[in-house]
């Protein structure tokens, strides 16, 4: 499975590299959490179907859930077979937090599900 560590995003965050970050906790989970990875765009993990098509091909995507584990990893694999450079993020955003690093609030008009 393809993956990518806390540090090594924490990289490609400061630097050059275009790539695409997706959100795929579920709604009740971001909501509760209150805030995300700075770049990033929630998408509600329940409707892939309806926003796969929408993830560029020409750029590699890290997918990120809340500890790395099914959401992630499964929608990593989707995208993969779809011809997206898709990677998810070991640990998810809770090993992100834990290293201490940058999160960013949720806007209250995003809180509730976009799909």
């Amino acid at each position: 499975m393809s993956h990518i560590t806390v540090p090594e995003l924490a990289l490609w965050q400061r630097g050059p590299m275009a790539f695409t970050l997706i959100d795929v906790r579920r709604a009740d989970k971001r909501a509760a959490d209150g805030d995300e990875i700075a770049g990033g765009q929630w998408r509600d993990p329940a409707r892939w179907l309806d926003w796969k098509d929408e993830i560029p091909t020409a750029q590699p995507a890290v997918v990120y859930c809340a500890f790395g584990h099914e959401i992630s990893q499964g929608l990593t694999a989707a995208l993969r077979a779809l011809g997206v450079d898709a990677r998810h993020l070991d640990g998810g955003i809770a090993a992100w937090r834990d290293k201490g690093l940058a999160l960013q609030p949720i806007a209250s008009s995003e809180r509730g599900p976009r799909r």
